[in-house]
């Protein structure tokens, strides 16, 4: 009968996570929903994600010397933002998801940086520069508000 009963959770887990909906364990041993919604569905990954075509649009100008430099790097450091918050979404434990939405922050300052050298040595305009940082600061508005709910959930 323990065995029938373990399978038929280990099931009904499996179908849960095929909706997309995920378990956690807490601190205190009580199970909470974690979600019930796909990553895709977060304004902030939407909004990230434009970033980084906006940023593969305007490295695209840059030279191509810089293709293994700067280019590369801000598209490596953009491509992370959009990448740790659908990873950490889709994790199983709201800590790793606070982690992943961390190392996103983390990414947006590189990216940012990265983007204000290209401007400084002649890469990027002022003009074209503000936009992406306007987007990049609404997106860490954003990303810090959803960690301030995702830690109040644990408190």
């Amino acid at each position: 009968m323990n065995g029938t009963k373990r399978g038929a959770e280990a099931a009904g887990s499996e179908r849960r996570e095929a909706r997309g909906e995920r378990r956690e364990q807490s601190s205190n041993s009580r199970e909470i929903a974690m979600s019930t919604f796909h990553y895709r569905d977060l304004l902030v990954w939407q909004k990230a994600m434009d970033l980084a075509v906006q940023c593969y649009e305007v490295t695209r100008t840059f030279p191509a010397e810089e293709r293994y430099g700067l280019t590369s790097q801000i598209r490596r450091a953009v491509v992370s933002v959009p990448s740790n918050i659908a990873e950490g979404q889709t994790r199983f434990h709201t800590k790793e998801f606070l982690n992943h939405l961390s190392i996103a922050r983390g990414s947006l300052a590189e990216m940012e940086t990265e983007l204000m050298i290209g401007q400084r040595v002649g890469f990027l305009t002022e003009e074209r520069l503000q936009p992406l940082l306007a987007l990049s600061d609404e997106i860490g508005r954003m990303t810090a508000g959803l960690r301030q709910s995702l830690e109040a959930k644990l408190s």
